[in-house]
């Protein structure tokens, strides 16, 4: 039997808050050389950005379905302009900082490294204030550009990944219109390995899987999902066995059992969050529960900040732990939990005040101009 698809999806808010912390925990774990598995691991934080980004796109599409079709090049203007003022404001605010902050960030990090005895990072990362870097940043370019991808001290290089992803989902949509959901996904996930084999090939060498065919089978997972909303059992459990073989795709991820274990869970997780309906059915409860917990006002503001927790977090945390291994000796869990400690609150400070305040009036002018649009052409 099929059922018709939420309108709403609890758990959402929970996962993009816990995404964004996951990623802020595993950076203090790098930092500070107290490695513990898994929550030590930002990659796989990261990974649960990809899915979720997939998937709130085209979940959000299917509700504006109707009114906004993707034949229409309209649609894919309004599209691009929605997620232009919905990333745009505040990186590039908080792309103005870590510029003009760069030397400072980049001498704490040379006393992070030493501590950690491994290579420091290279200088033009964190002192390229060039013209060139510049241009490549404030267009998105920077993520197809290995040059560029990684030269800014924000984790930036997924915003460019995320920014090309935004570009080419309306036609990625046509072809799956076209070829139907499982066929049309396969051959665009097939388009995106070639590329990024080619791309190797041709000596193309990213330090970070800043450029899209590297992650589009990660993408492709959260598409799948939210593709069979409310679809019949078979088709939807048939998405997730794709998307648990996507998953282990090695392109754009380590190469760890541990690693592709965890990637494994988080598409298990989010799986039964979403489709609970399929499962065993004394199971259903627990997770509606589970579901509900993570759509409630603390999980809510927690994914409302998330976007400006990603971006902030290592501007703040660096000097922290560079000034903790400087000044105050101490063990590497207890500088963990000191870095922690002062880089969690300062960080998610930074964030409500960049949601109220850049976020949400760069949303509404997205909204207004695309309300415009859309009323001219009526």
């Amino acid at each position: 039997m099929t059922e018709t698809a939420p309108n709403r999806i609890e758990c959402l808010d929970g996962l993009r808050g816990i995404a964004a912390l996951w990623v802020l925990i595993g950076h203090a774990h790098l930092l500070t050389r107290f490695r513990v598995p898994l929550i030590g691991d930002p990659d796989l934080g990261v990974d649960l950005f990809i899915v979720l980004s997939g998937f709130l796109m085209v979940f959000h599409y299917r509700l504006r379905e109707a009114k906004e079709p993707w034949e229409l090049p309209s649609t894919w203007r309004t599209f691009w302009l929605r997620r232009f003022f919905r990333i745009a404001p505040l990186y590039y605010i908080m792309l103005i900082f870590a510029i003009a902050l760069g030397p400072a960030i980049y001498e704490a990090r040379v006393v992070i490294d030493a501590y950690n005895s491994v290579p420091v990072q290279p200088a033009g990362r964190y002192l390229d204030q060039s013209f060139w870097n510049w241009v490549a940043h404030l267009t998105f370019a920077f993520g197809t550009m290995p040059g560029y991808a990684y030269r800014t001290a924000l984790p930036d290089w997924s915003i460019g990944l995320e920014m090309q992803f935004y570009l080419v989902l309306p036609f990625v949509m046509l072809v799956i219109k076209r070829l139907n959901l499982f066929v049309g996904m396969g051959a665009v996930v097939f388009a995106g390995l070639a590329a990024a084999v080619i791309s190797y090939a041709l000596g193309y060498r990213f330090p970070m899987p800043a450029f899209l065919p590297l992650k589009m089978h990660v993408f492709a997972v959260g598409i799948l999902m939210a593709s069979v909303l409310g679809a019949d059992a078979k088709r939807v459990w048939l998405a997730a066995a794709l998307s648990a073989a996507l998953m282990l795709i090695p392109i754009g991820g380590a190469m760890g059992v541990i690693h592709h274990g965890a990637r494994l869970a988080i598409v298990g997780v989010f799986f039964l969050l979403l489709h609970h309906r399929v499962v065993w059915q004394p199971l259903r409860p627990l997770l509606s529960k589970i579901s509900s917990l993570l759509g409630n006002r603390f999980f809510h503001l927690l994914g409302e900040l998330s976007f400006g927790a990603y971006l902030a977090h290592l501007l703040v945390m660096q000097p922290v732990i560079a000034y903790l291994i400087a000044n105050h000796p101490m063990s590497n869990p207890a500088r963990w939990a000191t870095a922690l400690a002062i880089t969690v609150p300062v960080t998610y400070l930074i964030a409500a005040i960049g949601y109220r305040w850049i976020e949400i009036p760069g949303q509404a002018l997205g909204k207004a101009l695309t309300r415009k649009r859309a009323l001219a052409a009526a």
